[in-house]
């Protein structure tokens, strides 16, 4: 128990840096202590930092603390030297494989220190205290043991590489430099070290921006998460309540269809039971009536017979026809027809507005360079069709709704809300949110391109409900021999390209729709940045004799 109390003392009263007992005890701001020698040599290292730290707890100090010797300790420590505390045993310090070894030392050698820059050499403890004591020393420049220090001997001259030949990117000796390397660029070590140092911290502060960009885009992402969980959390719950009640109000429709049939009904075989007892009673009468006939028409007295036959109460006149007319009726025929349309509204209402409830692309990584091949916006592709329920009358939709035709005699489409009536547009079935590539294909006339909200009018004028004239679209307008493109009733000139295919690239989220002129390369047209609020819809604006398609990518 003594043994240990001893190993105890010795380990707080030991350097962490010599790891031997304190010499020359001294204790830091930040209430760590150190040999004298073994803090100044450290602390010489940081020099050039210009800030210094404790080995320990890497608390840092600016300036440089003075350090004083702390007489208390010393003294604690040398009584307890007195009472049997030595220093521990110097194994720990001897230098193994992966250890710097001090050059000065003879037979075992121990681990250094520091090295010596000037002297190209490493010394322990005991060895470098005359760096530390004598003013030869005074200009020598110490560092941490490295193994390293004969790469600063010149191969050729046997001298200190003390200049840099930035010609050939490598440290040099004094004699190199007029010598091999005479009227190359040369500087002296420690000015190119200057000025790599100043590039080092420059790119230190670069990097160290770039860490705070990136973990702050982390946190942002991380909100997005979060976001995006609550906001799917929360449409899924209301989406439930609502289809529930969707669900409540079909069952309470599907109860009262039945209800009202099962009533019906009733009320329906209560009447002809009604009148299959009247027709009872009137056949048992009539039996009744035909068996006295029968009776009386074997009476042998004439005058028995007069008498009878007379006395007869007069037959009940027939109430009703001579038959029943049974027509062959499908008695709720039509309550199966109203429930029939009812369910094709539905399947129809569920078709075409489901799109509007499709789900937003999750895109919130860093943001994504626009393709720059045709290859790359291929990737992209979508297959688009026609919705019949848009197309203005005079349009002809074939190739299975992806192509459409100017005619000159309107076609035989259904009244419809969402059909345009003004101008020869058409959009497209499918709705576009994320990141999406098409392409149209012309010939003979022009045509506008465009993108558009569902919310666009399709009556009125062509300000109105025409592409590129208000703010629910863009258009690109293509003619011979002039581009422009419309958006809010502005019109911006566009270069005219040589290609009849015009390519368009939507990101949704990020606001940006560009049109591209399609040929070998991708040129493009115009690029529009914004912020779109609802799901698009491609569009299309024909004019007299033109016949324009979306073209099958895949």
């Amino acid at each position: 128990m003594a043994q240990q109390g001893v190993q105890l003392d010795r380990e707080t009263f030991s350097c962490s840096i010599c790891l031997d007992l304190l010499k020359d005890p001294v204790t830091i701001p930040c209430g760590h202590s150190y040999c004298m020698s073994c803090i100044k040599g450290f602390w010489d290292g940081e020099d050039e930092k210009g800030i210094h730290s404790c080995p320990q707890c890497r608390q840092t100090f600016t300036p440089r603390p003075v350090l004083l010797k702390n007489t208390m300790l010393a003294a604690v420590v040398e009584q307890l030297k007195k009472t049997g505390l030595q220093a521990a045993p110097a194994d720990h310090c001897y230098a193994g494989a992966e250890d710097v070894a001090c050059d000065f030392c003879t037979g075992r050698k121990l681990k250094a220190l520091k090295s010596c820059l000037v002297c190209l050499a490493s010394y322990c403890e005991k060895h470098l205290q005359p760096h530390y004591e004598s003013p030869t020393f005074e200009k020598h420049k110490l560092v941490e043991p490295s193994k390293k220090l004969q790469e600063n001997i010149c191969s050729l001259h046997d001298e200190v590489k003390k200049m840099f030949c930035r010609t050939d990117r490598q440290s040099i000796c004094y004699l190199c430099s007029v010598d091999q390397h005479k009227g190359h660029d040369t500087v002296s070590a420690a000015a190119e070290r200057t000025e790599r140092q100043t590039e080092l911290e420059k790119s230190r502060l670069n990097i160290q921006q770039r860490i705070q960009d990136r973990e702050k885009d982390l946190k942002e992402l991380q909100q997005e998460v979060e976001n995006i969980n609550h906001s799917a959390d929360k449409a899924v719950e209301d989406s439930e309540k609502m289809f529930t009640e969707l669900i409540r109000l079909m069952e309470n429709r599907r109860s009262d269809v039945k209800q009202q049939v099962r009533s019906q009904q009733e009320a329906e075989v209560s009447r002809v039971k009604e009148l299959q007892e009247e027709m009872d009673q009137e056949i048992r009468e009539l039996k009744r009536r035909d068996a006295e006939l029968e009776e009386l028409s074997h009476t042998q007295d004439h005058n028995q017979f007069l008498h009878s036959y007379t006395s007869l109460s007069p037959l009940k006149e027939d109430t009703h026809s001579s038959s029943i007319n049974i027509r062959p009726l499908r008695y709720f025929e039509d309550v199966t027809a109203a429930v029939s349309e009812l369910r094709e509204k539905l399947q129809d209402a569920l078709r075409d507005e489901w799109t509007n409830i499709s789900l937003t692309e999750v895109d919130v990584l860093l943001p994504q360079p626009q393709p720059t091949t045709r290859a790359g916006f291929l990737k992209y592709s979508c297959e688009l069709t026609m919705d019949p329920n848009t197309a203005h009358t005079w349009l002809l939709l074939s190739e299975g709704n992806r192509k459409a035709t100017v005619m000159r005699q309107e076609q035989s489409y259904p009244s419809h809300p969402d059909r345009f009536t003004t101008c020869f547009q058409v959009l497209s079935r499918e709705s576009l949110t994320g990141r999406c590539y098409w392409e149209v294909e012309r010939s003979r006339g022009g045509v506008r391109v465009a993108v558009a909200y569902k919310s666009i009018n399709r009556t009125g004028d062509s300000d109105e409900s025409g592409f590129g004239h208000n703010k629910k679209s863009w258009a690109l307008n293509c003619c011979k021999n002039s581009y422009t493109f419309h958006s809010n009733g502005i019109s911006t000139p566009v270069p005219v390209p040589q290609s009849s295919r015009v390519g368009v690239y939507l990101d949704h989220r990020a606001g940006i729709l560009s049109f591209y002129s399609v040929s070998e390369t991708m040129k493009l047209l115009h690029r529009v940045q914004t912020t779109f609020t609802e799901p698009l819809y491609a569009g299309l604006w024909l004019y007299h004799g033109t016949t324009a398609e979306f073209c099958k990518l895949k």
